[in-house]
């Protein structure tokens, strides 16, 4: 079995959820990719993880009245005047820039970052016929009522990428709505609590592609246990080194990790290459 490196949108070597993370990712080998489904106030849908545009944008600065820049009170016009990689280049939050895993040339490069569309991801991942992940979430007011699953499977069957994508959710209904509208899209239920999906109650009657949990809430048994009734494990957010070893010996399907430059080393031999 191969086990599936996936790049998770806070990437540690570019800034998450942009277009240059996603380069990176494809260029050191991972086998998909994560983001992160918004939708501006005029219904437009990007690629962004926080409620508020504060922490990975420059929205503070550009729209100073904003607070708390919520980015469901955004259009698409104003979103594309921000500049979502400068933010990367001063906080290092992963401190590969101070590590030189990060050139100065490529930091440079991320300053002006622009907003990434949902269309613009799904193109780049279909033209390199590569794999992603693509989380559905609630949304923040006043787009809480927006039909989210329905405009991204339309926007998913638009660009004949459905052997491209993963659709992941808390929310089991967003799931069924996604198999009801078209099943060759790939489900995945996602579990950052105990409580979100039961280990002993996944549903039989929802096809799901895989098991996606924090990495904490799983066990070695409980992986072996899942992957024997044809769950796909993988388990997220991994970037400890060690932890990544137990979980490759335990047999998981894929690790999410912000350092699949970390991970690569770590993979078992592929036994196709080697015959």
């Amino acid at each position: 079995m191969t086990l599936n490196i996936a790049h998770r949108g806070a990437c540690s070597l570019a800034p998450e959820n942009t277009l240059s993370a996603a380069r990176r990712a494809l260029e050191l080998g991972a086998h998909m990719w994560e983001l992160d489904v918004a939708v501006s106030a005029d219904d437009a849908l990007f690629v962004f993880h926080d409620v508020s545009l504060a922490r990975t944008s420059n929205a503070r600065q550009i729209f100073p009245d904003r607070a708390p820049w919520i980015f469901a009170n955004f259009t698409l016009a104003e979103l594309e005047k921000l500049d979502y990689g400068s933010w990367y280049v001063e906080a290092d939050p992963f401190r590969q820039i101070a590590a030189g895993a990060v050139t100065a040339a490529q930091a440079a490069r991320y300053r002006g970052e622009a907003l990434l569309s949902l269309r613009r991801a799904l193109e780049f991942t279909r033209d390199n016929d590569w794999c992603v992940n693509v989380e559905i979430k609630a949304l923040p007011a006043p787009v809480q009522d927006f039909p989210v699953v329905g405009a991204v499977v339309s926007l998913i069957e638009e660009l004949r990428a459905e052997r491209h994508v993963v659709v992941s959710s808390f929310n089991f209904a967003v799931l069924r709505q996604v198999v009801a509208r078209n099943a060759a899209i790939a489900v995945a239920a996602l579990a950052g609590h105990p409580e979100d999906v039961p280990l002993q109650n996944l549903p039989d009657d929802l096809p799901l592609r895989g098991y996606f949990p924090r990495h904490s809430m799983v066990t070695v048994q409980q992986i072996c246990a899942l992957q024997a009734h044809g769950h796909s494990v993988m388990p997220w957010v991994v970037n400890d080194a060690a932890e990544m070893s137990c979980l490759v010996e335990a047999g998981v399907s894929g690790i999410f990790t912000d350092f699949p430059q970390r991970l690569q080393p770590l993979l078992p031999p592929d036994p196709i290459a080697s015959t």
